[in-house]
């Protein structure tokens, strides 16, 4: 078939409308007024912070060196010389309005009392650390400012910022309205088909319900696996894989430009109401915008959170950027060492509370380099494990060639940061940095050019080759380099990570009951809410359930009573749950279920779960009584509700029978309205009164070993082998309350797979790595619990 629509060339075109002079005049016109211009080198920025670039570094020089003073004294010369000397490269690029643009955004911040953490490679300037951009020292690490802003790298800078979650919104308010809606922008991004996304979007396609959907996702092994349909889930995920599914906003990123956004890109207006590009971040970076990075975080959350709580609770009013004071701090240094680290930023998985352990971490230094070989990419290419070996290496090391020696010797010869791979490339195959950093970005996937990469590692081996190096050692090398830099850290993020680290650190040694308060009532973290309340209570709190008289939305501490929030309570209406804090705000106290039901329209279904979560229990009534009574008082429908009680409560006098109650009946309570229990251990729900011949504390001594253990699943993690065998690392609690990990290989697994959360007894072999106590797991059963006596079996 013969195409319809096709373009006509210019003289048919012109004969076609020669009847219509007028028409071609006004066309060839507009034509000559329309000009195409991509202009893709210069800086698209906001220009200047105060109206001219003079006064610009005027004011970032004053503000710098008035930081200086507070971060290093007066006399410093290093430091001083080293700001003069930042400044100048800043100035010569046009970055100062980028940078007072920054400062402006956290100072609004620190004088609003919201807590934030610089980091990425923006940790590398002292400028920004004087600015208290950053919290992170480079003198002390030895951090490179050109790691940051290089005269010689085309891609600009980016300064990454992270704010509590609740506070990001406000922050994208202050930044729209500061710099004009015109000018300011979120950034756009094409979100692929990746993960969990691709399981959940064909699960939708198939129309299998939600659970079906979570247990594929979170169980790829478990028993909805092997169904048909979910194998064609699988299977056609992987086609899918990496196809682009949704326009969406970029996590974090804002442009602010020095001409209206629109000159440069259409916007979309999504439901939060912020103007978004939709150019990606590859895009904005070769127009010659730097972005910024606002993003939010729940860690930052419960450091800030647990500093008010301080300060309301203790009268102490903590300067938590005084970082220096945190890490020498000895209780913060015994808590790292012995992996106690639940609930701090970025210490508390299991995999990295065993890392602390292996390298006997103590000090920010260690804590920097193992926030870096904790990532995928180093476990993967197998430096994680020599790190840790040659760490613990009493005999001299041997190094792969006297280079490696030369340049990370502090690394003991093992490339742990982006840096080390920059200096590898430079020093061992005589890559510029220029180029080095080209390599690093594309194998990072920052840089879309596969021409660039493959131009750059053809000079790594053209260089190798020039240098007389061995195939051998040239390819070792290089496989450290590709299978390490895609999921590495720089130097300088793992160092603000550290630093987010010690701050949680110091809460939790010093006032672990806020600290564990503030972690619940942030949500987010490596575990579920009911892993946090346990360790409030290991250290020292009282947990009770929620109570009408004094609990709030949210979690609250009372001296050492840990009053669960109703936010906890499942199926709750929140606004019942506002209700009831506003009511006894403005009236006071409950006196008696009576006077709640007038002053809280809470409706029968509500009040009977309030009643079962014993809410109700200052008025000394048993919970069985206090149902009795809520239907009485509400007529047993909620169509009184609102319009008058059935008694008035002066004539409310109710005769209750005598009810029987039963020993398990509050904590099956519990489990169903929480979904873990609060007054009794999930073991001494057990039928059967063994706890294991081995507990937690007894692993070190029981090397080599079959034990058999009983432990609460408190986390899987799934592994696919290189045969793509499914095994899982998984860590449980043990009747005393510690953690415990165990390994599961593929045989077992199959054999003896997991039935869902709960009690297991578990048989194997206790094994250590580098001192750190594992269980391989060879046989598992879930253990049943005594049953709810109001219910037949």
């Amino acid at each position: 078939p013969v195409a319809q629509d096709h373009i006509l060339g210019l003289g048919q075109l012109l004969k076609y409308y020669e009847r219509f002079p007028g028409i071609i005049k006004t066309t060839m016109k507009l034509m000559a007024d329309c000009t195409i211009n991509f202009d893709d080198n210069s800086n698209k920025n906001k220009k200047n912070y105060t109206g001219s670039a003079g006064d610009d570094i005027m004011l970032l020089e004053k503000l710098a060196l008035e930081g200086l003073e507070y971060r290093y004294g007066k006399n410093n010369k290093e430091a001083h010389a080293r700001v003069a000397h930042e400044l100048e490269i800043i100035n010569r690029l046009g970055y100062c309005c980028y940078f007072l643009t920054t400062w402006n955004i956290v100072n609004y911040g620190i004088n609003k009392g919201y807590y934030h953490v610089g980091r990425g490679s923006g940790a590398n300037s002292i400028v920004a650390y004087c600015l208290r951009i950053t919290d992170v020292c480079p003198i002390e690490l030895g951090l490179y400012f050109e790691r940051f802003i290089n005269p010689k790298r085309t891609s600009p800078p980016d300064f990454d910022i992270d704010f509590s979650w609740k506070d990001r919104d406000d922050i994208l308010r202050y930044i729209f309205n500061r710099f004009g809606r015109e000018h300011t922008a979120l950034l756009g991004t094409i979100v692929t088909f990746k993960g969990k996304s691709i399981v959940r979007e064909l699960g939708k396609v198939y129309g299998l319900p939600k659970r079906i959907i979570d247990d594929l996702i979170e169980n790829p092994n478990g028993e909805f696996a092997h169904d048909p349909i979910a194998k064609n889930i699988f299977y056609y995920g992987k086609q899918l894989a990496n196809f682009p599914n949704m326009r969406s906003i970029h996590a974090g990123g804002v442009l602010i430009s020095e001409k209206p956004l629109t000159t440069y890109t259409a916007m979309d207006m999504p439901p939060k109401g912020f103007p978004t590009t939709q150019i990606d971040m590859f895009t904005a970076q070769e127009l010659g915008f730097a972005k910024l990075d606002i993003l939010s975080q729940r860690g930052i959350g419960h450091i800030n959170d647990a500093a008010k709580m301080i300060l309301d609770n203790h009268g102490v009013d903590l300067d938590i950027h005084d970082v220096d004071r945190y890490k020498n701090d000895p209780k913060v240094q015994q808590q790292l060492n012995s992996g106690k680290t639940l609930g701090c930023f970025y210490v508390e998985s299991p995999a990295m509370r065993g890392l602390l352990k292996k390298l006997d971490c103590n000090t920010y230094l260690d804590l920097v380099a193992a926030s870096s070989i904790i990532r995928p990419g180093v476990a993967k290419s197998g430096m994680m494990h020599k790190y840790i070996e040659r760490y613990n290496s009493a005999e001299p090391l041997e190094y792969l060639h006297p280079i490696m020696k030369e340049q990370l010797e502090d690394t003991f010869g093992v490339m742990v940061y982006q840096e080390d791979m920059i200096k590898i490339c430079h020093y061992f195959a005589g890559l510029e940095p220029a180029d080095a950093d080209v390599l690093r970005r594309s194998l990072s996937g920052k840089s879309r050019s596969k021409k660039e990469l493959q131009r750059v590692a053809a000079m790594y081996f053209d260089n190798c080759k020039a240098l007389g190096y061995a195939d051998e050692l040239t390819n070792e090398v290089w496989r450290q380099i590709a299978s390490f830099s895609g999921y590495s850290f720089s130097k300088a993020h793992s160092a603000s990570y550290g630093v987010e680290s010690f701050q949680s650190l110091y809460l939790k040694a010093h006032y672990p009951l806020e600290f564990m308060v503030s972690v619940i009532n942030n949500f987010g973290g490596f575990y579920d809410t009911w892993v946090y309340i346990h360790e409030a209570a290991k250290c020292g709190g009282k947990i009770q359930m929620p109570d009408v008289n004094k609990s709030e939305h949210l979690t609250m501490l009372e001296k050492k009573d840990i009053y669960l929030g109703f936010v906890h309570l499942l199926n709750l209406d929140s606004r019942v749950s506002k209700l009831i804090v506003a009511a006894r705000e403005m009236d006071g106290k409950y006196r008696s279920l009576q006077d709640f039901v007038k002053r809280v329209p809470a409706g029968i279904n509500q009040l009977l779960l309030l009643i079962r979560a014993d809410a109700f229990r200052f008025t000394g009534k048993h919970k069985k009584e206090l149902m009795l009574d809520a239907h009485v008082l509400l007529g047993v429908t909620e169509k009184l509700l609102g319009r008058r009680l059935l008694f008035e409560e002066s004539r409310a006098v109710f005769e209750s029978p005598r009810l029987r109650s039963f020993k398990y009946e509050d904590v099956y309570d519990e489990i169903e309205l929480l979904g873990f229990p609060v007054s009794m251990q999930a073991h001494d729900l057990l039928k059967t009164n063994f706890r294991g011949n081995v507990q937690s504390d007894d692993m070190v001594d029981s090397i080599g070993k079959r034990v058999k253990m009983v432990g609460n699943l408190v986390t899987i993690k799934y592994v696919t082998t290189v045969r793509k065998d499914l095994m899982n690392f998984t860590t449980f609690l043990d009747s005393k309350g510690e953690f415990f990990d165990c390994i599961h290989f593929p045989r077992q697994l199959k054999e003896y797979p997991f039935k869902g959360k709960g009690m297991y007894l578990l048989e194997g072999l206790i094994t250590e790595d580098f001192g750190f106590p594992s269980l391989e797991v060879s046989k598992m059963v879930r253990l049943p619990l005594v049953r709810d006596p109001r219910y037949r079996d």
